[in-house]
């Protein structure tokens, strides 16, 4: 297998390379060496390579900063994955594109199964949304794996935020109201990797963490986890907070609980986000 990897710096494009099957082959690239927006050179760089597969982990995140940059996050979330649907037909390759939570409106009540009805609340979840109608569009096989909440050992994350909030503030504000799945990287991307071993049919499918927790609930398990491996020696106060105390520049979807039943069914396990969670401590 050879494998393409965009967004390879990033938290799952790191954990992608750790946890590559023996006998498979990347090329891992970041916005340095490989420009996704540059059509022209995202098929000259997929036709000398001729990979079997591309895994797309690139993406633009900053979601406030999206609100005033929706050129770039157009470009990075849109325009870059369907440069590189385009791209993997010419040499026949497979493309699997990573997706969000943020396409949903959160207005549910109940998690969120492949088909149900998108309606983002900004630029973000908005260009995410068109980069998977793009690659749809393109290319009917792909597989898109929409997933939330994502932590890791590597970059930045809202566990390594609250890890060093808590080294000097005895009490900390985090939303209570808003309802997600804290997924681990790693777990993403042997997700990908399961599903392009069991050869699994095209389309949409939800991957996330397998208990929901509001933001301060996961500040908590975080703080929580950091004393039982002796990261911290005492966790700051959490005090639970309404989204409308902590005003932002784009808004976030209140609940965003994904169904994963479709994935589950391909024989892939949710994340174990709390194991992981205390695993990243001592890492």
């Amino acid at each position: 297998m050879r494998i393409l990897l965009t967004g390879a710096k990033g938290q799952l494009g790191s954990c992608f390379q750790d946890r590559l099957p023996a006998g498979w082959d990347v090329w891992a690239t970041d916005a340095d060496v490989l420009d996704i927006t540059d059509l022209a050179k995202v098929k000259s760089a997929v036709v000398d390579y001729r990979p079997n597969v591309i895994v797309n982990a690139a993406a633009f995140t900053a979601v406030d900063k999206a609100e005033t940059d929706h050129k770039i996050a157009a470009l990075i979330n849109e325009i870059g994955p369907k440069n590189l649907a385009l791209a993997a037909n010419e040499v026949g390759a497979r493309l699997v594109h990573v997706s969000t939570d943020y396409v949903f409106d959160g207005e549910a009540t109940t998690p969120y199964i492949e088909t149900a009805p998108t309606k983002p609340l900004g630029v973000y979840g908005k260009t995410k949304l068109d980069g998977e109608i793009a690659v749809s569009h393109h290319q009917p096989d792909a597989l898109i794996i929409r997933t939330a909440w994502v932590f890791s050992e590597y970059g930045n994350n809202f566990v390594k935020t609250m890890l060093k909030l808590a080294q000097d503030h005895d009490n900390l504000g985090v939303v209570s109201d808003q309802f997600g799945c804290p997924t681990y990287a790693g777990d993403i991307a042997q997700a990908i990797i399961d599903l392009l071993q069991r050869e699994a049919a095209g389309g949409i499918y939800h991957f996330c963490g397998d208990e929901t927790v509001t933001w301060s609930e996961f500040a908590e398990a975080i703080f929580s986890s950091a004393i039982k491996q002796g990261f911290l020696a005492r966790a700051p106060m959490v005090n639970g907070i309404r989204t409308s105390e902590y005003p932002t520049p784009a808004k976030r979807p209140k609940y965003s609980v994904l169904n994963c039943e479709k994935i589950k069914s391909q024989g892939v396990l949710l994340s174990p986000w709390k194991i992981r969670l205390d695993d990243m401590m001592v890492k």
